[in-house]
């Protein structure tokens, strides 16, 4: 995924000579081909992150279109008063991809983990948040950011995801995408999640239990319409998040459904990561099962939110 979001901004570059790259600590041979064709694009600063954004912010003002890349916590957390400063309050073009969102990191243990960096962006007025899914939604995302007004951050996971998402539903910042309509059940997810709920929609719809899914690739803005659409027709909504369960999707959900005008509210259950910071060390997928985000726990969760339902 990482990839294929640093070769659209390169063919981007290509094709804008105000579009600007920065670098913060990458790899050897990162962007190399970047660096030797558009040198006077290209800039590496090393590990001064808040230097980085102020450098941005500046040469947006003098109409350049900046795209900086580094690991997610450190662009994110680190250097949050010049992100909602330099950028938020300037309202500038500059696009931040934050590498390993949510528990990508998982050998590195909390220093790492970017587990809250969607409720700390969301909270910067005039930035948006985009987290596809896999990498082909990225490079249809990426290659739309160009022209798209103030700040951006973009959540880039692992790679190698499994791909689920379709070129034929189409790709728009700030409209959600229905993988699947809503059924009994409707999952919430953004980043990563949607395959996990898919899966999830097929172990449930063995039982006869129908279940959609709904896929928020951009938190900010969110498509608050879409939400309210799909969970009218159910029964239950479940927000699935590799976040923290404060201040990202889950919160946008319940917020959007609260304020909304059901006939009959639908149940709803935030899953994600409990406000904590993760103590345990292993792989992005043990700790993914570990806060109940696998597709298995997932169904159960749909199952568990049911019951008191079909009681009535």
């Amino acid at each position: 995924m990482r990839k294929r979001c640093l070769d659209a901004v390169y063919r981007l570059a290509k094709n804008n000579k105000d579009l600007i790259f920065i670098g913060s600590d990458l790899g050897v041979g990162v962007m190399d081909n970047f660096k030797k064709e558009m040198p006077e694009q290209w800039f590496m600063e090393g590990v001064s992150e808040q230097h980085i954004i102020g450098m941005a912010s500046g040469l947006a003002m003098t109409g350049k279109t900046v795209y900086m890349n580094t690991i997610a916590t450190f662009i994110t957390r680190r250097c949050y008063e010049q992100n909602a400063i330099d950028l938020g309050l300037s309202n500038v073009p500059v696009r931040l991809l934050g590498s390993g969102g949510g528990l990508v990191y998982a050998p590195l243990g909390p220093t790492h983990l970017a587990t809250e960096d969607i409720a700390l962006m969301r909270a910067i007025p005039n930035m948006s948040i985009f987290a596809p899914c896999d990498a082909e939604e990225m490079e249809r995302g990426m290659m739309a950011t160009e022209k798209l007004p103030g700040p951006l951050y973009v959540r880039i996971a692992k790679g190698g995801e499994t791909v689920v998402s379709r070129p034929e539903l189409g790709f728009s910042f700030g409209k959600a995408i229905v993988m699947k309509e809503a059924g009994d059940v409707l999952f919430v997810t953004t980043g990563v999640m949607p395959a996990r709920a898919l899966e999830a929609a097929k172990l449930l719809e063995a039982e006869g239990i129908s279940a959609g899914v709904l896929h928020c690739h951009t938190v900010k803005p969110f498509d608050h319409a879409a939400l309210v659409a799909q969970a009218s027709k159910a029964k239950a909504v479940i927000s699935v998040e590799e976040h923290t369960l404060m201040g990202g999707l889950g919160s946008v959900v319940a917020e959007t459904l609260a304020e909304a005008a059901f006939e009959r509210q639908p149940r709803l259950k935030r899953v994600g990561i409990p406000d904590v910071f993760p103590d345990k060390y292993g792989s992005q997928n043990s700790l993914l099962e570990y806060y109940g985000l696998g597709a298995a726990q997932l169904a159960e969760q749909a199952r568990l939110l049911l019951a008191p339902a079909a009681a009535r």
